[in-house]
């Protein structure tokens, strides 16, 4: 009953015993509030520290597994770097051509095949041609074997669209250098997987490219994704690149990348640089997007099949 009275009591004093319960309740609830925003951010410098060292430990996870074949700096010669992989099952879907068809697989770099002059060369000749038109994307290409030109979103024969004109554009020099260029690239493929050299046809697409970083018009211009060549041409045995421009200093981003299931391993280019590879699964890989500056580079693919042969080019 005690207890009661003073709960139900009035008098002077009562007024302001109410007033500090009431002050007392909010002066807790008000601790209360600030505990928890105290603890929540702390929960969230927490998360964010986790964060910060979660994608810290994935980036050097993923510099650790970036092999680098190839360096701009350094030069490869006279003999190939050579890096053997095994063989996939893709050329058991195609018929085999022995003295031709990969027995023997992998990705090999050489700087000994073509100078730097002539790459220099074949530069300013691909210049010439890109001159003509262009893709409106990041990525153009010209073909002297077919004649295919990027113009726009599309594409256009060269000798057809320009007629006589193209005389003006290219000499004979200028396709006997070519000619000479993928001979050598051929012989250099063949005395490196073993193979005989007259079992091995050029074949299509082989063409220069000029890439930089204007973004995609087309899908065309999507030169970025990785790719198997042989599911992607079928005719493709074997692979070969030839640098006309430095990575580093004429571009950047735009190396060539191998993806393979324990890390990627990636080829710098180098005027005068040849990288060349068997097309299967077994050297799966993709291009780095171009972020500054122009990646000049001409694709010599060969066959085993002659039924997928083309000729060298020749001024019409």
């Amino acid at each position: 009953m005690a207890l009661l009275r003073l709960r139900t009591a009035k008098g002077p004093n009562a007024a302001e015993i109410e007033r500090k319960i009431k002050r007392g309740n909010a002066l807790r609830q008000g601790s209360s509030w600030r505990g928890s925003r105290g603890l929540l951010a702390l929960l969230l410098v927490a998360l964010c520290a986790c964060a910060v060292t979660t994608w810290l430990y994935l980036a050097s996870l993923d510099s650790d597994i970036t092999e680098t074949l190839a360096s701009r700096r350094e030069v490869i010669s006279p003999q190939p770097r050579v890096y053997s992989v095994q063989c996939s099952e893709d050329y058991e879907n195609y018929q085999r051509y022995p003295g031709c068809t990969p027995q023997k697989c992998g990705r090999a770099v050489t700087d000994g095949v073509v100078t730097s002059e002539e790459a220099q060369a074949l530069r300013r000749l691909a210049e010439r041609g890109l001159a003509l038109a262009g893709s409106e994307g990041g990525a153009s290409i010209l073909d002297l074997h077919s004649g295919a030109l990027s113009m726009g979103k599309q594409f256009v024969n060269i000798y057809r669209y320009f007629g006589d004109q193209i005389t003006d554009v290219f000499t004979e020099d200028d396709f006997k250098l070519y000619r000479d260029v993928r001979g050598r690239i051929q012989a250099v493929i063949a005395e490196t997987f073993g193979l005989d050299p007259t079992l091995m046809y050029l074949t299509k697409p082989t063409f220069f490219s000029r890439i930089n970083s204007t973004a995609a018009k087309t899908q065309h211009d999507e030169y970025w994704h990785p790719h198997i060549d042989k599911e992607t041409y079928g005719s493709f045995d074997y692979t070969s690149l030839l640098y006309l421009s430095d990575y580093g200093s004429d571009f950047t981003g735009g190396r060539f990348v191998f993806m393979d299931l324990n890390g990627n391993r990636t080829v710098e280019p180098r005027a005068g640089r040849v990288s060349f590879f068997s097309s299967g699964s077994e050297n799966l890989h993709r291009v780095e997007k171009v972020t500054w500056g122009t990646r000049y580079a001409i694709t010599v693919s060969f066959t085993c099949d002659p039924s997928h042969a083309i000729s060298d080019p020749a001024l019409p």
